[in-house]
């Protein structure tokens, strides 16, 4: 098991910044879905495609599930068209984040 820590940042704007290695189209829905050391990121799959948003839709809506925040608190920031996206998650700082993920990693 790899940790988090690297796939996360807190800039002291309210959000916590965290990188995401989405896989779409999968058979199943995964996150955290194991870390990505080379790019630093968490790994996130969803069954949608990568057409008209659904993706990203998608992501948000995994991503606060698994956090217990409100679909307003995560906001893709860059990488809407790439499988490696940068997400804000208003609602939690960087220790409550990493603790959720590596929990779930471990699990």
């Amino acid at each position: 098991m790899t940790s988090s820590a690297a796939c996360a940042v807190e800039n002291g704007d309210g959000c916590v910044y965290c990188t995401l290695d989405v896989h779409a189209g999968a058979k199943r829905e995964s996150f955290p879905a194991g870390v990505n050391v080379w790019r630093a990121a968490v790994g996130c799959s969803i069954r949608a495609p990568p057409v008209e948003g659904k993706a990203n839709k998608a992501i948000i809506a995994l991503v606060s599930a698994v956090l217990g925040v409100p679909k307003s608190s995560v906001t893709i920031v860059s990488g809407q068209t790439s499988s490696v996206k940068r997400v804000c998650i208003s609602g939690l700082d960087k220790d409550t984040l990493l603790k959720i993920l590596d929990t779930r990693l471990e699990g």
